[in-house]
């Protein structure tokens, strides 16, 4: 009898290198052009066939290496990354300071709801808080429940108020920065924008998840769990609810050195923040220079606005050792968690690799510039605002078939930044359309070991969390498409 083996989706390393082998193919089929260049863009209805160069097995094998040492600035920031938060978590800092607000709100739960999606919302815009989360349940999902509330509550207000923060990123390095990167712009280029958009959608989001808390507060028939209200409160409320490390004088000291270095992330890539009259920056760095012996010792430290990612990451290393210096970590533990977090993000900046590798064959196959001509001749008749809303549907999709946000960014800046240059708008609203379609995704793709992972601890069913979200996601998608359309016009 034969037997019908479950269809298992690939790794995001397999479907990039398949798409490798896809494009060395076409550079044997598409015709080979250029585009004359004006400061790095494409200078429109430029276009010019060259001699062609088909890639062939050796220059497939060859394309991620290539990718890595093409894109190596940003995959060693993103192992800084990883280090860093890495130490950051292994004080307890954050666990202790969420703890000690659910604490401090007992009895409050209904206030608990929005100032825990702030916080939530905070760590999803700066860092791209996700995996970090599922510590959270255990402590959150009790709560909830012993101030008459369900699980779907106690889900959305981390899963939602984590994710709309990733949805709106304003400077979180792992989907903006990356994109913002291979779109060839500095991250704040766009911030205002996205910064609105943040706080607007986890408006929505928390007044969303409010309005159904007070349904079920009210008359627990509300809950689209009621079924298993009281089998989830003998589970949950059996054991005392754990109780979260003190959030003494070091950790309280570790949390103000992370906000800290976000803070200076922030103004380092503000390019309009160093050329609009922040002197400051610039006077500071020249104060210091000219100290007699202490400008010699710091050496050639660049002003703050003027920051890249070699600069971000000195920034996060320098960073991490202080808060080990702070927490008391002792030398060995420091090195030891910094380099556990760097290869916790190892997979991450693999994937950078692989997928740059990707652009590597498109540039080296010289098919690159065709495509943007394709792209060029359809957008002809296009409006801006119709290609912004067009490049945000378009990211929808490919955020499921390419799941890993980081990868997505490399594959498609490449190509779709130098095309709102042909449209005559700003590169950063192709990258806030593709941060925001890709973090709409990721509040309910399956393959999100966040999303399956959290509704697994809560015992809630991937169709309820479905049907509690359909009009939420239905509310965001207009709301984005609506700011777009204003960032375009303005």
């Amino acid at each position: 009898m034969l037997t019908m083996k479950k269809f298992e989706m690939p790794s995001a390393f397999t479907i990039l290198m398949m798409i490798i082998i896809v494009v060395a193919v076409l550079t044997w089929v598409i015709p080979a052009g250029q585009y004359q260049q004006e400061d790095g863009k494409p200078v429109p209805q430029s276009y010019q066939h060259t001699a062609a160069n088909p890639r062939g097995l050796w220059e497939i094998l060859q394309a991620p290496i290539k990718g890595f040492y093409d894109a190596r600035d940003i995959a060693f920031f993103i192992l800084v990354i990883g280090g860093f938060l890495a130490v950051v978590m292994q004080t307890g800092a954050i666990d202790a300071g969420i703890g000690a607000v659910i604490k401090n709100l007992k009895g409050r739960e209904q206030i608990m709801i929005p100032i825990l999606m702030i916080l939530f919302g905070l760590g999803g815009t700066t860092y791209g808080m996700a995996e970090e989360t599922i510590a959270f349940y255990p402590l959150v999902i009790p709560v909830m429940l012993a101030a008459g509330y369900d699980t779907v509550t106690a889900v959305s207000v981390i899963l939602l108020g984590a994710g709309l923060g990733v949805l709106g990123s304003t400077v979180n390095p792992f989907s903006t920065g990356i994109a913002a990167g291979f779109a060839e712009i500095s991250i704040g280029q766009g911030i205002i924008l996205r910064t609105i958009l943040l706080i607007i959608t986890e408006g929505i989001g928390i007044g969303y998840v409010m309005r159904y808390a007070k349904k079920v507060k009210e008359n627990p028939k509300n809950s689209l769990v009621y079924e298993k209200m009281k089998e989830n409160k003998e589970y949950f409320l059996s054991d005392e609810s754990q109780e979260s490390n003190d959030l003494n004088k070091s950790r309280k000291a570790v949390l103000w050195i992370f906000a800290i270095t976000f803070v200076i992330m922030i103004l380092s890539v503000i390019p309009w923040a160093y050329k609009f009259n922040i002197t400051i920056f610039e006077s500071l760095n020249s104060a210091i220079k000219s100290l007699p012996l202490v400008g010699p010792l710091i050496g050639d430290m660049p002003p703050l606005g003027d920051y890249w990612f070699t600069e971000m990451s000195v920034l996060f290393l320098f960073s991490s050792f202080v808060i080990a210096m702070v927490y008391g970590l002792g030398e060995k533990k420091y090195v030891d968690t910094l380099i556990e977090g760097a290869r916790d993000l190892l997979g991450v900046a693999l994937i950078i690799a692989v997928s740059r590798g990707i652009t590597v064959v498109m540039n080296d196959g010289r098919i690159t510039a065709t495509i943007l001509n394709w792209g060029e001749r359809m957008l002809g008749d296009l409006t801006a605002i119709s290609f912004v809303n067009l490049s945000y549907l378009f990211y929808i999709p490919m955020s499921f078939l390419v799941p890993s946000t980081s990868g997505l960014a490399t594959l498609s800046m490449p190509i779709m930044a130098p095309l709102a240059d042909f449209v005559g708008i700003g590169r950063e609203l192709v990258v806030t359309s593709f941060q925001s379609a890709a973090g709409i995704v990721n509040l309910i793709t399956p393959t999100s070991g966040v999303v399956m992972g959290a509704l697994a601890i809560a015992r809630l069913s991937y169709g309820k969390w479905l049907k509690f979200t359909a009009k939420l996601l239905v509310i965001l998608m207009v709301t984005i498409m609506i700011l777009l359309t204003l960032g375009t016009v303005i």
